[in-house]
């Protein structure tokens, strides 16, 4: 999935990253002859590049990223009290991933833009990454809420130069 970049961090290593956002962090290295990043070596280049969407393969695999803090989440609903607007497609914020969290039953969990649908349980939940549309249907009888997670402010927004 397509995250733009919106802050620069060095590594423990000292090489650039690139915090996209969605939350997740990925290098921006200049290693010719392999990979020809010339711009992220000067601030002015770092800072052309802000805004720049890059593939982000963590969203593509729904990995929820390692940071994030819970901020709120929604009063249980059932398969009559489920709100039409969370059936229908709907999206996250950027930065605002989720949990789809069920307590008892099956939920039916789709994101058509990826042609993808699970089934969600107490044993299997749902995670929502930022942005992507999606939309739960009730199999039945269930029980479930939405736990909604976020980068903290800070940890993404800090460039190093």
């Amino acid at each position: 999935m397509q995250r733009p970049i919106i802050a620069f961090q060095r590594d423990a290593h000292g090489d650039w990253t690139a915090a996209l956002s969605c939350g997740h962090r990925q290098h921006v290295r200049h290693d010719p002859p392999f990979v020809r990043r010339p711009w992220v070596t000067t601030e002015a280049g770092r800072v052309s590049r802000l805004g720049v969407p890059l593939d982000c393969l963590r969203c593509d695999r729904f990995e929820v990223p390692e940071d994030v803090v819970p901020t709120s989440h929604t009063p249980e609903f059932t398969e009559r009290t489920v709100p039409d607007g969370l059936k229908a497609n709907h999206a996250t914020a950027p930065g605002v991933w989720a949990r789809i969290i069920v307590a008892t039953g099956r939920l039916r969990y789709r994101i058509d833009t990826l042609g993808l649908t699970m089934e969600l349980t107490p044993e299997a939940p749902g995670v929502v990454v930022p942005e992507v549309p999606h939309g739960v249907e009730p199999m039945g009888p269930v029980r479930f809420h939405v736990e909604f997670l976020r980068v903290p402010r800070g940890a993404m927004s800090a460039r190093s130069r």
